[in-house]
């Protein structure tokens, strides 16, 4: 789970190990094997022409570009516990609102960095207006934020549970 203030990230051992090894791979053998892919492409002929190496060229960039993102991450990352289940809305939990306190409307996600992105669970970051809004609130109580359009909109906290991944 993660928590960002101002460039330190916190992270749980198990998060930090898991970036850590993608990092590792990526700037090891993925990054021989774009390599590999690029010659490969280049010995086929006119580059201008060349499907194959544009598209390895842009996936080398996309790589390099995550390399330097975890990089960046990683070196900021302070190692943390996971939230405790207090029922207190913290980066790492999984939260259930009620939008205008409304049983029937509601939304579930976790609030954390997009590193913990999946399918299982819609993310949210802390610093997004909903997840700055809910944000050390209580099972029970409203927060207001500030929607796109400039309006405010309340929502009630129905649960706050620490994310099980």
């Amino acid at each position: 789970m993660t928590q960002t203030s101002d460039n330190v990230t916190w992270l749980t051992q198990e998060a930090y190990d898991q970036l850590k090894a993608e990092l590792e791979h990526l700037s090891g053998p993925a990054r021989a094997e774009i390599s590999k892919k690029i010659e490969e492409a280049r010995e086929e002929g006119d580059l201008r022409e060349n499907g194959g190496y544009h598209a390895a060229k842009e996936e080398q960039g996309k790589q390099e570009l995550r390399i330097r993102q975890l990089t960046q991450l990683l070196e900021n990352a302070q190692v943390g516990e996971a939230p405790a289940d207090t029922g207190v809305v913290a980066p790492g939990m999984v939260v259930t609102i009620a939008f205008d306190g409304d049983p029937n409307d509601t939304l579930t996600f976790l609030l954390a960095s997009r590193e913990y992105a999946s399918a299982d669970v819609e993310t949210y970051s802390p610093q997004s207006p909903l997840g700055s809004g809910v944000s050390g609130k209580k099972i029970g109580e409203t927060a207001e934020y500030e929607l796109p359009n400039g309006k405010k909109a309340t929502v009630k906290v129905l649960e706050a549970k620490p994310y099980q991944g």
